[in-house]
């Protein structure tokens, strides 16, 4: 169905975008993940990318969302306006950049980046029209190249360069300067693999290139109102005189196929051994210590993006030291949501000379956590932990992204929030159509999780098992204390902001002053109908000496019923508590 053209940029067209980009990246993700053979052949462009934009689209709702919530016109009619333009790219600019996943994801994200500088920047009306959206993707191509430390030709840098090129020399409207720049970008694309020996050796074009081709494809639909493709000489079939790319399927001949449109994987040449690991976290430093870890991290590995700004950073980098890394992030500031992939072992996907594909495992558990500390609890308990920072939940893609690195032909998923139930439910059945058993155990909290996870024993039979961790989970009252963060009614009654309160299985049940206090209330309530096992998870922000009082008061009182402490690190609540 053709979309209603956006007329200007302006947040409502942001929307539209990263919709559109959202839903074009999901058709490609396959196709771009078959053809990724630079810099690693890990055959995961696609998705990284797709997973970036993911993260964008949520955050533009979240504005969309919170306006509509201040304002109670759910559609916008009749009530006071929406977000502005500033407020919706920058949004989508900071939902790319914490979401940003692998090399290309990172770049993109700094891509939307460098338009949002310019996007947002006020009093400047021309910027919601043509000329605007000239000078942000003239922006977003100088910026990713100043993200990277070592620019190579025939990537996605190329194609955004072509794309901001092909825009400056085009006059008219936001969609005639999409569609120049969209043009550009394919031509541009057509010819990565002259530009890259890699690409050449494979006969593909570039997969990041492609990936950029595709939102750009989305940008031209949200102004045109249709997609770029309707028009015969804009879609990725091959024209007159167009420079077509070979395509290796499997072992059999290679045929030609239009440039910009592989139709299947591709083998990968054997090449020299890079390094061994990727490494991603998000930092929060200044930018001269930023300056500093870039030195750094270039010498100790390659593909260094380092992307964001205002203090958040986003750091990737392929290295054979993972450790020095992440140490390297800990002398520059505080890194988090670090992610360490190993090229030989981490992905289904690797081929190449020396890297045969991992045999799959039979069973796998994945687990989505709140804190640092618990991540690291689960994964020393076998389990593959997607940590979930607080106020930002994975998307769905992100949960499909961890079953399809646990290599594993049967999976059993631990959302462990009651919110997330049908973010996990999605990804579940995504996995499905993707041939892995995926059984779905509705965890609502990471104490039921690790309940479950007790008992889990790979070798029994996998319906066994699952029956087993559901007991176990369904068998565990949890609660959490909190703080308000503003005034609101409660099943308890009023709070305010400041408030401590205790919840019992997602309910508030108690309202207080001092988490100490709270905590052993609420202790109390939950131990009121038995118990023989408290699980205390204790947040950076929980008092020292809250688990000694509680670990206490349960000898004092409760002879039969044991403690166990565990550290969540930045979990959001000070405490989550579990009583099995």
């Amino acid at each position: 169905m053709a979309q209603v053209p956006q007329r200007f940029f302006d947040a409502l067209a942001v929307r539209t975008w990263c919709g559109l980009a959202l839903r074009g990246l999901g058709r490609h993700r396959e196709e771009i993940d078959a053809i990724n053979v630079y810099p690693v052949a890990d055959g995961d462009t696609g998705t990284n990318m797709y997973l970036t934009v993911e993260s964008a689209a949520a955050a533009v709702e979240a504005v969309f969302s919170a306006h509509e919530t201040e304002t109670g016109a759910a559609d916008g009619t009749g009530g006071p306006p929406g977000p502005s333009l500033a407020e919706a790219v920058r949004a989508m600019a900071h939902g790319a950049l914490i979401g940003a996943r692998g090399n290309s994801g990172t770049i993109l994200a700094q891509l939307l980046r460098g338009m949002a500088l310019v996007l947002a920047a006020e009093g400047e009306r021309a910027h919601t029209e043509g000329p605007g959206l000239r000078l942000a993707l003239r922006q977003a191509a100088d910026s990713a190249r100043q993200a990277v430390a070592r620019p190579v030709e025939g990537t996605v840098l190329s194609v955004a360069t072509a794309a901001a090129e092909a825009a400056e020399g085009t006059e008219g409207d936001c969609g005639a300067v999409a569609r120049a720049a969209y043009e550009g970008a394919r031509t541009a694309l057509a010819a990565t693999p002259g530009q890259l020996p890699a690409l050449k050796r494979a006969g593909v074009v570039d997969a990041g290139g492609h990936g950029l081709v595709t939102v750009l494809a989305a940008l031209v639909e949200t102004f045109a109102g249709r997609t770029a493709g309707a028009d015969s000489r804009t879609d990725h079939r091959a024209r007159q005189g167009e420079p077509r790319t070979r395509v290796v399927h499997g072992a059999g001949p290679a045929r030609d196929a239009p440039a910009g449109e592989p139709e299947a994987a591709a083998e990968c040449p054997p090449g020299a051994d890079g390094p061994a690991f990727e490494v991603i976290y998000l930092l929060e430093a200044d930018d001269t210590a930023v300056a500093r870890l870039r030195e750094r991290l270039d010498a100790l590995g390659d593909s260094l993006v380092v992307v964001g700004g205002d203090g958040l950073w986003n750091v990737h980098v392929h290295v054979d030291d993972a450790g020095a890394a992440v140490e390297a992030g800990v002398e520059a500031g505080r890194p988090h949501r670090i992610r360490i992939t190993h090229f030989g072992h981490g992905d289904a996907h690797t081929t190449g000379a020396g890297r045969p594909p991992r045999e799959r495992a039979q069973r796998a558990v994945v687990a989505v956590v709140p804190g640092e500390g618990l991540a690291g609890l689960y994964a020393r308990a076998g389990a593959i932990a997607v940590l979930a920072r607080p106020g930002e939940p994975p998307a769905s893609g992100e949960l499909v992204e961890a079953v399809r690195r646990a290599h594993a032909r049967e999976v059993v998923l631990l959302p462990n929030d009651a919110e997330l139930r049908h973010t996990a439910a999605a990804a579940a059945e995504q996995a499905r159509t993707a041939g892995v058993r995926v059984a779905l155990i509705p965890t609502r909290s990471a104490v039921q999780g690790l309940a479950a996870l007790a008992v889990h024993e790979p070798e029994r039979r996998f319906d066994e098992d699952v029956v087993a961790m559901t007991s176990a989970a369904g068998a565990t009252r949890y609660a959490e204390v909190a703080v308000a963060e503003r005034q609101s009614w409660t099943t308890a009654g009023i709070c305010q902001a400041g408030d401590v309160l205790g919840l019992v299985d997602g309910d508030v049940a108690v309202i207080g002053s001092d988490v100490t206090a709270v905590a052993e209330t609420v202790l109390g309530r939950m131990l009121a109908a038995g118990g023989e096992l408290v699980t205390l998870v204790l947040g950076d922000e929980a008092p020292d000496t809250v688990a000694d009082h509680l670990q206490a008061r349960v000898r004092k009182t409760y002879l039969a019923v044991d403690t166990v402490v565990y550290s969540g690190g930045r979990q959001g609540a000070p405490l989550l508590i579990g009583v099995e």
